[in-house]
C-alpha cells in the first residue's frame, strides 16, 4: 500500500513525499493553486506566459540552456503545465539527484529573471494562432464551449489567452503576478518514486525555506445559471465538422463524481463504449470519440469530442443524443457495471507502477484538497450502482444543461436541423 507523508514547512510550503521503492526514477514537482481563472481581465494568458518565463532563466541557471542543460545532467527533461486552475513544474529525475532538482526549480520559482519578454510573446501567438481561422475567428471547440459554460468569466476563457492579451503583458505584469500567487502556501511539493521522506524533506527546507510567504487574493467563483440548451457553428474550411457535445457538470469534491468518472468510460472510454460502438463499429462515421471531464472549485463539465463528414454530422448528432437518452432511462446492465468497473479498478492497481500517477494523485491533490487513496477510490467505484448511474446521468444530461458547437463546412440548412435535433432532445426529456 502506498502512503504520502506529507509536511509543513514553516512558510507554508506543504512538501509530499511517496515512498515507491520499487520503481527506478524518481520524480519530482511543485504544483501551484494559479490558473487561467486567476488572470486579470485584459491579462488573459498571464499565468500561462509566466510559466514559460520562468524557463528562460533564474539567478543561478541564466538561460534556458542553462537550465535545461542542469536536468539534463541528472536524467531529467524538465516541463510545465497551465490549467484553468494550476500550474505546475515537473521534470523525472534519478533518484540520487532529487537534491539537485530541487535546487533548480527553487531558483526557478524563487530568482526568475524574467528575460525575453518580447520573444516569448511571438512564440505564444504562433501558438495562439493554431486555434484561429484564416479570419482570425476562434475555431478550437475546447474555448467556444468553455465560452457558452461559463459566460463572461476567467473559466469561460481560454487558458493561452487571445492575441491582443498577450500583446499587451508587460515585465510589470508578471512580477505582479509571481508576487500575489508564486507563493508557498499556495504550492505543493512533491517527489514520488525509491525516495526516503527524511531526505526530501531535509532537502526541501535547505532550498525552499527561504521563499517568503504572502496572502493569496481571493479567487472568483461562477454563478452557476440554467439555460435551455446552446448552439453554436462556426466556419472553417476543414474536411470535416469537429463537435464538442458538453454538458454544465459537476465541482471536483461533488458526491457524485465516481459515477460521472463511470458515465465518462460508459459513453466515450474506449472500444467498448457505447458511442464509439455506435457511431463507429455501427455506423462507421467516425474514427474516434473522447470523453473529457472538467472539475473546478465550484463547478464542471463533461464533454465528448468527434469529427465526422459534414453529409454525417447530423446522423452522428442524432445517434449521440439517442445514447444520452437511454443511459437516462434504461438502467446499465450488470454485465457492462462490472467492466467498466473491473477496468477502472485495475487502471488504479497499473498507477502503483508510475511514479507520474502518484504524484499528481497525492501533489495536485493535496493542492486542491482532494487527497484519496487508491484503495479509497477503489472501495467506492465497488459501491456504485446501476441506480446511482442513472441518477447521475438524469442530473447531468439535463437540456438546460447543453452546449454544442460544431467547427467545419457547413452547408445550407445544417444550423437550423441542429436545433432541430436539441429542441426533440429537449421535448423527449
Amino acid at each position: 500500500m502506498i502512503r504520502p507523508h506529507l509536511h509543513t514547512l514553516a512558510n507554508g510550503l506543504r512538501v509530499v513525499c511517496v515512498e515507491m521503492p520499487h520503481l527506478h526514477s524518481a520524480e519530482l514537482a511543485v504544483y501551484l493553486k494559479v490558473g487561467g481563472r486567476n488572470d486579470p481581465s485584459g491579462r488573459e494568458g498571464l499565468s500561462h506566459f509566466l510559466e514559460h518565463i520562468l524557463f528562460r532563466g533564474s539567478a543561478q541557471f541564466p538561460s534556458s540552456l542553462a537550465i535545461e542543460s542542469a536536468f539534463e545532467v541528472i536524467g531529467g527533461a524538465p516541463n510545465a503545465a497551465t490549467d484553468a486552475e494550476s500550474t505546475y513544474y515537473y521534470s523525472r529525475v534519478h533518484p540520487d539527484s532529487v537534491r539537485r532538482g530541487m535546487e533548480i526549480l527553487a531558483s526557478m520559482l524563487m530568482e526568475p529573471l524574467l528575460s525575453g519578454i518580447e520573444i516569448e510573446k511571438r512564440i505564444i501567438a504562433e501558438e495562439a494562432r493554431e486555434d484561429l481561422n484564416e479570419q482570425g475567428d476562434e475555431v478550437n471547440p475546447d474555448t467556444i464551449v468553455s465560452r457558452m459554460l461559463w459566460p463572461r468569466h476567467p473559466l469561460g476563457m481560454p487558458t493561452i489567452g487571445t492575441l491582443d492579451s498577450i500583446t499587451a503583458i508587460e515585465r510589470a505584469d508578471l512580477e505582479e503576478h509571481l508576487r500575489r500567487y508564486y507563493v508557498p502556501s499556495n504550492a505543493v511539493l512533491v517527489v514520488s518514486g525509491p525516495v526516503k521522506d527524511r531526505a526530501v524533506l531535509d532537502a526541501a527546507r535547505d532550498f525552499f525555506e527561504g521563499w517568503t510567504d504572502t496572502p493569496v487574493p481571493a479567487t472568483p467563483l461562477v454563478t452557476l445559471r440554467r439555460f435551455t440548451p446552446q448552439i453554436r457553428c462556426v466556419q472553417d474550411s476543414d474536411s470535416q465538422m469537429n463537435l464538442q457535445m458538453a454538458f454544465l457538470g459537476f465541482a471536483r469534491d461533488d458526491r457524485r463524481f465516481m459515477a460521472l468518472r463511470f458515465l465518462r468510460r460508459i459513453l466515450a472510454g474506449g472500444g467498448s463504449s457505447r458511442l464509439h460502438l455506435r457511431l463507429r463499429e455501427e455506423l462507421g462515421i467516425i474514427y474516434s470519440v473522447d470523453g473529457a471531464i472538467g472539475a473546478y472549485d465550484e463547478t464542471g463539465c463533461l464533454a465528448f469530442d468527434l469529427s465526422t463528414a459534414p453529409d454525417t454530422l447530423i446522423h452522428a448528432v442524432e445517434a449521440t443524443f439517442e445514447e444520452l437518452l437511454r443511459i437516462t432511462t434504461i438502467p446499465v446492465p450488470g454485465d457492462e457495471l462490472e467492466r467498466i468497473r473491473n477496468s477502472y479498478i485495475f487502471d488504479l492497481e497499473f498507477s502503483r507502477d508510475s511514479a507520474y500517477e502518484m504524484g499528481g494523485r497525492y501533489g495536485w491533490g493535496e493542492l486542491m484538497g482532494v487527497v484519496r487513496s487508491i484503495e479509497e477510490d477503489q472501495a467506492e467505484a465497488r459501491r456504485i450502482t446501476a441506480t446511482e448511474l442513472q441518477e447521475t446521468a438524469r442530473a447531468l444530461f439535463a437540456p438546460e444543461n447543453l452546449r454544442l458547437v460544431v467547427v467545419g463546412p457547413w452547408k445550407k440548412g445544417m444550423k437550423k436541423k441542429l436545433r432541430e435535433l436539441a429542441a426533440d432532445y429537449q421535448q423527449r426529456w
